[in-house]
């Protein structure tokens, strides 16, 4: 039995006293309307109304149950509700993915602008590099992320590729450091700091290429992520670094300068990635409010790139 249907014509008629108007307001024919109330009342073993030729009359025990049909109705509509607005992304979960190199204003910025556009989503954000952010699309245990290009996007579906030019950070004292713009062959002889190679393969290798190109092959490459770790480096061991602007914005340390390198031949491409056919209303706010926040707080520009992304089979992100 739709017990959830036969609730709703018992409060009908209880409410229009009348077999007629009931099964006009609920749209439906009067016969079937009182087969409904007859087996509702066989169900309950109870009955529920007193009929005659011209009236019915609610019972005593129809309206001991009134209010608790109706309580049931509520809740009903209420569940109702919550489902669809999960269904279209309106409530609920959101795991989404951010590597390590976004800022701070960044990912504030990102925060209040996903929130403004569904504050009814409890979004779970994780810092995660590009790889670990495939490896969880895979396991269907991300729903959205932001991730580095290039890389093997198969499956997934993708906002606007976005552009942020890469400087250098080096030493005060480095003779490059004298530059307004530093070409790439002006870093040779200095030790490269980068993220490890694991977190984005791809990215990785494309750097390096991109740097002997230039005319830098560095002699060792260092790896490290976090700000004060790679700072520290920098300082310590004569090395250099690549970065955006937004990155060093308020650089305490009057021994390091940040340069932008001559020709712009290096860069962070991202964009809001997620599994295809995935992309509801809260990952699509989530995509918004990411491509707003770089735009605004990391000079992020639409990326018109000079030559095709080179792109890995998403098996070797795991070898």
């Amino acid at each position: 039995m739709d017990l959830i249907r036969h609730l709703e014509c018992f409060v009908a008629v209880a409410e229009e006293s009348h077999f007629g108007r009931a099964a006009a307001r609920l749209g439906m024919a009067q016969p079937p309307l009182s087969q409904r109330i007859q087996r509702l009342e066989r169900e309950l073993e109870v009955r529920l109304f007193d009929r005659t030729s011209r009236q019915v009359a609610i019972t005593k025990a129809g309206l001991l149950l009134l209010p608790e049909a109706r309580e049931l109705l509520a809740r009903s509509e209420a569940l109702r509700a919550a489902a669809r607005r999960i269904r279209d992304g309106e409530s609920g979960l959101l795991r989404a993915g951010l590597p390590p190199d976004i800022a701070g204003d960044t990912v504030a910025a990102l925060l209040t602008g996903f929130q403004d556009r569904r504050s009814g989503v409890e979004l779970e954000l994780h810092e995660l590099s590009t790889t670990d952010q495939l490896a969880r699309f895979a396991a269907h245990e991300l729903d959205v992320g932001l991730i580095h290009h290039p890389c093997d996007v198969t499956g997934l579906e993708l906002g606007p590729v976005l552009r942020r030019e890469l400087g250098v950070l080096l030493p005060r004292d480095a003779e490059a450091a004298g530059l307004a713009e530093v070409p790439l062959s002006a870093l040779a002889g200095s030790d490269l700091i980068l993220f490890q190679r694991a977190g984005a393969p791809v990215l990785y290798d494309d750097l390096l290429t991109t740097c002997a190109r230039g005319g830098y092959t560095p002699p060792a490459v260092r790896h490290g992520q976090g700000v004060s770790f790679v700072r520290g480096l920098v300082l310590s061991v004569g090395a250099v670094a690549f970065s955006p602007r937004d990155a060093q914005a308020a650089d305490p340390d009057a021994d390091l300068v940040w340069r932008p390198l001559a020709g712009a031949p290096l860069a962070w491409r991202h964009s809001v990635a997620w599994p295809r056919g995935h992309g509801d209303t809260a990952v699509r706010a989530f995509a918004d409010a990411a491509t707003h926040a770089l735009r605004t707080t990391a000079d992020a520009r639409p990326d018109t790139p000079t030559r095709p992304m080179r792109l890995r089979p998403a098996s070797e992100y795991w070898l």
